[in-house]
């Protein structure tokens, strides 16, 4: 497929699973029914709370939350990204921070686990360690699917760009980038970075995000559909909501064209044993 509208959903997640859950399901009838063929939910999209809920409201990956999504794409016949959730780990007390994605039958085509845990003492704004409580992924992901190849990360990895140059290495023409990113770096951080991981890499980034005050920290919010020069092409307000913008495959291509900095790339002599 040339193109196709993909849509981005920025909810409030809170410690109501079911009220998280029926607002998720009633953005996806939404976007659905404006036409989006792919659709992208936020990190932690089924439960935000402290740790004792986190380990209460886990999931496995055919439980309640991926379960209801898979009627949903169904329903739809649409490609679905899950945002994320956290995934139960047999006979451990962590949990994986997964993301997945469903084809329009509602099947789980591709899994990734989140892979930079956010352990990050921020002056002035949160503190965090992640990896107390969850544990990392070690795969990277891209699906090829009919629409076109999408690649998988969770927030915290967009600040590690050999993530992004892998999965462009791997063929990805989208990435999403499910964030519940905090106010304090979002308003300096978020934009930029994800900009420059789509012109670097010439890619499509959907960035869908939390909105609203959470336990640890108020988020930023501020979802976004980047195209693959860098333009940003949807963004949302300070509020719940739906932004969609139109994927242009050829487009992207002839960025590819006239900029041809992903042929030029000299890998023979990057020398990483050298760091």
């Amino acid at each position: 497929m040339e193109s196709f509208l993909a849509a981005a959903i920025q909810i409030d997640s809170q410690s109501d699973k079911s009220l998280n859950l029926s607002k998720a399901g009633d953005c996806i009838d939404e976007a659905a029914a404006r036409g989006a063929s792919l659709i992208g939910m936020p990190e932690m999209v089924n439960y935000i709370g402290d740790e004792e809920g986190e380990l209460e409201n886990a999931e496995h990956l055919d439980g309640e939350t991926i379960s209801l999504f898979s009627r949903k794409a169904k329903e739809h016949q649409i490609w679905l990204h899950c945002g994320s959730i956290f995934e139960k780990i047999e006979n451990s007390d962590k949990l994986f921070n997964t993301s997945v994605l469903l084809s329009p039958a509602g099947e789980i085509v591709a899994r990734y686990r989140k892979i930079h845990l956010f352990d990050v003492d921020v002056k002035d704004g949160p503190s965090f360690m992640e990896s107390k409580t969850k544990k990392s992924g070690s795969d990277v992901v891209v699906a090829q699917t009919e629409l076109c190849n999408i690649g998988l990360s969770i927030c915290y990895d967009m600040r590690f760009p050999e993530l992004y140059r892998i999965m462009m290495l791997k063929k990805a023409q989208i990435v999403f980038v499910p964030a519940e990113y905090t106010l304090a770096t979002g308003k300096d951080h978020w934009e930029p970075v994800l900009r420059t991981r789509a012109i670097e890499n010439q890619i499509y980034i959907i960035a869908p995000a939390q909105i609203g005050i959470k336990p640890g920290f108020p988020t930023y919010g501020r979802s976004l559909i980047i195209d693959p020069w860098g333009n940003v092409i949807a963004k949302s307000s300070d509020r719940e909501g739906i932004i969609m913008a139109e994927i242009d495959l050829n487009y992207l291509e002839s960025v590819r064209k006239q900029v041809p900095c992903l042929s030029n790339r000299r890998p023979d002599l990057y020398d990483w044993s050298a760091s």
